[in-house]
C-alpha cells in the first residue's frame, strides 16, 4: 500500500532515476555490464515500491523480477538491455535541454522503465503487479522467452514499455518479424586462367536475392527485405562462398507460415552450388485484436490517446501470440530508437506515467 495520492509523479526525481540508468551502459550480451544494469533497475524499484526484486541468471545476462506479492493481475513488461555498444556514453552523455532528455537508451527503453517504476509507486494497491525487466530482447529475447510466456499467462494481462509510435500513440498492432540466412558454398578457381572451373557463390547469392525478394507483398504488409550480403576472398578468385541476411515482416499467422516453406524450399539455381537456409519467424504477429480490451481502459484512461500498429516486433508478439491481452508502447515518448539522436520528450513523461498507473489501477480491481 502506497499513501500518495494518484498522479503524484515528480518529473525531475524520474529525470534522476533516468540519469542513473543512462550511465549505467548495458548493451545486449555484455554480461558484466548488464548485472551492473539489473542491479541499478532493481535497486529502482525496491526503492519506490519496496520489497525485493530478483535477479533471474541467464546466459544472456540477468532479467529482473518483481512481484507485489497477491494475487498476478498485470505483468509490467521490459527489457533492460539497449543496442549502443561501451562508450557511447562519453561522446553521448546524458543531457536534459530544450525539453528532450538524451543520451543511450533513453527512448528505447530506459525511459519507460522509470516512468513505470513512478507511476505504479502512486497506486493505492499494487499488490497484483509483477514486473519483468528482461537482458536480451535487443537480440531476440531467446533465454527470456519461456519466462516472459510463463508471468503473463500467470498474470492474464501485458503491459509492454516501449516507446511510443509517432505523436505519443499506443502500438496496438505489430507485425511478425524474423531473419533468415542463406549459406551458398560455390567453388573456387582462378577468375583469369579457368573462371569456367569455378561455380561462382556470389552469381548464385544474386539469383537468391532476385528469387527472396520476390516474396514479398506489400498488398498485405509483407515485406522480405535482403539488408546483408558477403562474398568472396580476394579480386582474382571466383568465389567459392556467400551469405546472404534477409529481415522479414508478416501481419498474419499464414504469411509467417508462407514464408516459412518458400525459404525452406529454396533450390540452387547454378548447377553444384549448394545452398543452406536457417532462422525464421521467431516473433509472430501481434493482431490488434490482443490489444483491444486493454486500449479501451487506456483511452478511459487518457481520453483522445491514439492507437496504431507498427511493423518493428516486441516482446509483446510473444505474449499476444499465446492469448494474453497485450498493449504496447506505453513507455517514453520521444524517437530515434538504436540512432545517435535518440530523445525523450520531458514534458510527456508524467502523462505516461500517469497512465500507466491507471491501467493497472483498473486491471488490480477485476
Amino acid at each position: 500500500m502506497n499513501p500518495q495520492m494518484p498522479g503524484d509523479v515528480s518529473t525531475d526525481a524520474m529525470l534522476e532515476d533516468l540519469k542513473t540508468l543512462v550511465e549505467i551502459e548495458s548493451p545486449s550480451r555484455d554480461l558484466e555490464a548488464l548485472a551492473v544494469s539489473a542491479n541499478a533497475v532493481a535497486g529502482i524499484i525496491e526503492k519506490h515500491l519496496g520489497g525485493s526484486a530478483k535477479l533471474i541468471e541467464s546466459a544472456a545476462g540477468p532479467h529482473v523480477h518483481w512481484s507485489g506479492g497477491g494475487e498476478p493481475k498485470v505483468l509490467i513488461l521490459g527489457h533492460h538491455d539497449t543496442v549502443f555498444p561501451l562508450g557511447t556514453l562519453e561522446r553521448r552523455p546524458f543531457l536534459v535541454q530544450d525539453g528532450h532528455a538524451t543520451g543511450p537508451g533513453v527512448f528505447d527503453m530506459l525511459g519507460g522503465i522509470v516512468q513505470a517504476v513512478h507511476g505504479i509507486a502512486t497506486v493505492q494497491d499494487w499488490s497484483s503487479v509483477e514486473i519483468l525487466m528482461s537482458a536480451d530482447e535487443e537480440v531476440g529475447s531467446r533465454s527470456s522467452r519461456s519466462l516472459i510466456e510463463e508471468r503473463a499467462l500467470a498474470c492474464g494481462a501485458v503491459l509492454v514499455l516501449e516507446g511510443a509510435a509517432d505523436g505519443g500513440a499506443i502500438k496496438i498492432g505489430r507485425k511478425g518479424c524474423g531473419t533468415f540466412r542463406i549459406d551458398i558454398k560455390g567453388r573456387a578457381s582462378h577468375a583469369g586462367l579457368e573462371p569456367e572451373a569455378g561455380i561462382n557463390a556470389l552469381i548464385e547469392a544474386s539469383h537468391q536475392v532476385i528469387e527472396i525478394t520476390g516474396l514479398g507483398r506489400a498488398d498485405i504488409g509483407t515485406t522480405v527485405t535482403p539488408t546483408v550480403a558477403t562474398a568472396g576472398t580476394t579480386d582474382n578468385v571466383v568465389p567459392a562462398e556467400a551469405k546472404v541476411i534477409v529481415d522479414v515482416r508478416v501481419e498474419s499467422a499464414d504469411e509467417k507460415e508462407r514464408l516459412e516453406t518458400a525459404f525452406a524450399a529454396l533450390a540452387p539455381h547454378l548447377p553444384g552450388a549448394a545452398i543452406t537456409v536457417s532462422g525464421g519467424v521467431n516473433r509472430p504477429p501481434m493482431p490488434e485484436s490482443a490489444s483491444a480490451e486493454l486500449f479501451a481502459i487506456a483511452r478511459d484512461v487518457l481520453p483522445g490517446i491514439e492507437g496504431t500498429s507498427v511493423g518493428g516486433g516486441s516482446d509483446g508478439n510473444f505474449t499476444a501470440a499465446i492469448g494474453v491481452p497485450t498493449l504496447d508502447g506505453l513507455g517514453a515518448v520521444g524517437g530515434g530508437a538504436h540512432a545517435d539522436h535518440e530523445y525523450l520528450v520531458v514534458d510527456a513523461m508524467a502523462e505516461r506515467a500517469r497512465l500507466v498507473a491507471g491501467l493497472v489501477e483498473t486491471l488490480s480491481r477485476r
